[in-house]
């Protein structure tokens, strides 16, 4: 498996923000971190990509410790999308996207080799933005600049993608059509996804498994099925809903919010 979290503990200075946490990426799958605000979902991301180190526990990058390998070695293997991007000024497209190539070559070659512009222009094609290639990244609306950095992260050439609320800002046409390009690339390209989500519904419809958090802890895992009982989303999100089947599977009709659970207990996945 390409990411396999033991025992994972960590946050920011003193605080503890995420719990001995137990959790696995399976090659091809892809799984979504679900839980109301301040569950934890962000910083357990952060932790899986290397970005903080953890407090207790470890992140094993196919089969070894992420924090002893070289950032140039786990950016070959792992791509983070994270939800706030720095947009560079003066920079076309296809110079951001170029960058995606930097883990990949010596760092005194500037110059993309042959094997560097067929991942970019692959990149460019898969994210379907090859018309805005000379464009500067400031011009584009939002779920264009989106698609750019997805692109930037594809041009790494990895083999697990991480992505922390990328459908945030995004209208409904451009969330859909985001998630309808990760799922193809998941499916097609083997390609191992983790993702951040504020939206059940869209979490179910797209994931092979959903992991639930609750206050720091790994609450349940499972897929959607499994996940989507009106008594796990209570304990979780405390709220009261209905299940219903559509075809596009399993979604949820929130119906009120309920009493939260002031003490709540971790339940082992």
């Amino acid at each position: 498996m390409p990411i396999d979290a033991r025992q994972l503990s960590g946050g920011y200075g003193d605080r503890r923000v995420v719990e001995a946490v137990n959790l696995s990426l399976e090659t091809g799958e892809w799984l979504s971190l679900l839980g109301a605000n301040g569950s934890g979902k962000s910083t357990l991301l952060r932790l899986i990509s290397r970005i903080l180190k953890p407090q207790t526990g470890v992140v094993l990058l196919d089969g070894r410790d992420i924090h002893q390998r070289s950032p140039t070695a786990v950016a070959r293997r792992l791509a983070l999308l994270p939800q706030q991007q720095t947009l560079p000024a003066g920079l076309t497209v296809y110079q951001l996207v170029s960058l995606g190539r930097s883990p990949h070559q010596p760092w005194w070659q500037w110059d993309l080799d042959a094997a560097g512009r067929q991942k970019v222009e692959a990149a460019l094609q898969w994210t379907e933005i090859e018309q805005y290639r000379d464009r500067a990244v400031t011009d584009l609306s939002g779920g264009e600049r989106q698609r750019a950095f997805l692109a930037l992260a594809l041009a790494q050439d990895p083999k697990v993608l991480l992505l922390d609320e990328p459908t945030t800002f995004l209208d409904l046409h451009y969330q859909l059509q985001l998630l309808e390009l990760l799922k193809r690339l998941n499916r097609q390209q083997s390609l191992s996804v983790i993702t951040v989500l504020h939206d059940i519904n869209l979490a179910a419809r797209y994931s092979d498994r959903l992991a639930l958090l609750r206050q720091g802890h790994l609450w349940a895992v499972g897929t959607p099925a499994d996940m989507l009982t009106p008594a796990t989303l209570r304990a979780v999100f405390d709220i009261d809903v209905e299940i219903m089947q559509t075809p596009v599977g399993l979604q949820v009709c929130p119906l009120a919010a309920c009493r939260p659970q002031l003490d709540a207990t971790h339940v082992s996945p």
